[in-house]
């Protein structure tokens, strides 16, 4: 008798092991599909960004510094590794856009230039993407962690050479101010 429950035991105990090793995989594969999708949206915003300089380039031929800043900081986002290191090259070229942007409202040809209203347009919509991706991955990046990290998981976890994800997290101080908004009417 006592050998049978020696045996359901173990066999209990294996599965168990099974369940969580799974799990942990599940959770693992479910955080690195949630950077690919971060990265497809990187790729398209950087894809559309050569679009907008050029298209703003005759316009904005006293700007040169500013265009060169967005140019560079997209140069430099592109050869991100890792969430961490996205998130700071990608802030870089957030702010290098935003200054863009800011410069491009001076310019009234622009303004009305269709084609810089629709790429704007299509920035905006794939900022908030990018957005909506890093929520998704830091939550489920973040379930995946805590299952590792909770026992008794983590000794399987740990045996079987689970690491924790990197989070997506706001380096860059300007990045964490409130936007100031102005609705007041000038004339």
């Amino acid at each position: 008798m006592a050998l049978y429950i020696l045996v359901g035991v173990v066999v209990v105990l294996i599965l168990w092991a099974i369940a969580t090793y799974n799990r942990l995989v599940g959770l693992r594969n479910q955080t690195q599909n949630g950077w690919k999708q971060i990265d497809v949206q990187l790729k398209r915003r950087h894809d559309l960004i050569p679009n907008l300089v050029n298209t703003v380039k005759g316009e904005m031929e006293f700007e040169r510094d500013t265009l060169t800043q967005v140019v560079e900081a997209r140069a430099k986002a592109v050869t991100a590794t890792g969430p961490a290191d996205a998130a700071v090259k990608e802030g870089e070229l957030s702010q290098a856009l935003g200054r863009l942007f800011a410069l491009a409202e001076n310019y009234p040809t622009l303004k009305a230039n269709e084609n810089v209203k629709a790429l704007q347009e299509e920035l905006t919509s794939t900022e908030n993407k990018i957005g909506f991706a890093r929520q998704f991955y830091n939550d489920i990046a973040t379930k995946f962690n805590t299952a590792q990290q909770v026992f008794p998981a983590n000794l399987i976890a740990g045996s079987f050479g689970f690491t924790p994800a990197e989070l997506f997290e706001i380096t860059a101080p300007a990045e964490r101010e409130v936007p100031q908004v102005d609705l007041s009417i000038k004339k």
